[in-house]
C-alpha cells in the first residue's frame, strides 16, 4: 500500500490528522473511542502511560513484518498501552483468524494467538491457521467454540474497527494511532520510536 506523505494538522475532534485521510462527521469518532474500546484485547502495560493502536490484517505482510519490531519496542518500554484492532480485510481466511484469535481473547490466550498468527508466512490457509495456533499450544477447536459462544460481542467489535477505519479515511493495513496521533502507513524502529517520543510530549 502507498500511502501519502504529508504533514499532520489538529482536527475537531482531537485526532491529528494527514490530509485528506480523516472524515469525521460532526466530531461522532472520538479518540477514546479508538484508544480504548473496553472490548478490545489490549496487550502490553494495561495501565501504561501511552497507548498504540495498530489496524491490522493476519495476512498482510506489511504488518506481520513490522510486528516484531512494534512488540519489542512496546516491552521494551514497559510503559505502552497496545491495541490491536482486527481489521480483516483480505477475504474469508483474514475473517477466520481475527474470529479464531478473538475466541482466544475469550480464554484469556489473545496474546499468544496473535503472536503465533503474526508469525506465519504468506497467504493464510484453514490448515496453516490451525497448525500455527496448535504449535502454540492452543486448542483450536476451543478458539472456534469461544469465539461463537461471544459471537455478537465480537462481530461488534470487528464491525467498530472497520467503522473506526473508514471514518478515519484508512485505506489499508497496517496504520496506527499513537496518542492523538494517525500515522497511515507502516513504521520502522526509528520512525515508531519517534512517534513514541511525540505521542508523549
Amino acid at each position: 500500500m502507498i500511502w501519502m506523505a504529508a504533514a499532520g494538522v489538529a482536527s475537531a475532534t482531537g485526532i491529528t490528522m494527514w490530509p485528506g485521510k480523516l472524515d469525521v462527521q460532526a466530531g461522532e469518532l472520538t479518540v477514546e473511542e479508538v484508544l480504548f474500546d473496553p472490548v478490545n484485547p489490549v496487550l502490553g502495560n494495561k495501565g501504561g502511560d501511552l497507548t498504540i493502536v495498530e489496524f491490522f490484517d493476519y495476512q498482510c505482510p506489511y504488518c506481520k513484518a513490522n510486528h516484531p519490531i512494534l512488540t519489542d519496542i512496546v516491552e521494551t518500554d514497559g510503559n505502552i498501552r497496545l491495541v490491536m484492532k482486527d481489521w480483516p480485510i483480505f477475504g474469508a481466511q483474514s475473517v477466520a483468524a481475527a474470529q479464531l484469535a478473538l475466541g482466544a481473547a475469550s480464554l484469556d490466550q489473545y496474546d499468544i494467538a496473535n503472536k503465533a498468527l503474526m508469525e506465519t508466512e504468506g497467504r493464510l490457509t484453514d490448515e496453516l491457521v490451525g497448525d500455527t495456533l496448535a504449535d502454540a499450544g492452543l486448542k483450536v477447536p476451543a478458539l472456534g467454540e469461544a469465539y461463537k459462544e461471544s459471537r455478537a460481542k465480537w462481530d461488534a467489535l470487528m464491525a467498530r474497527n472497520s467503522s473506526q477505519a473508514a471514518q478515519l479515511g484508512l485505506e489499508g493495513t497496517p496504520a496506527f494511532m499513537i496518542g492523538t496521533t494517525l500515522y497511515p502507513r507502516s513504521l520502522d524502529a526509528d520512525a515508531l520510536r519517534e512517534a513514541i517520543e511525540r505521542g508523549r510530549a
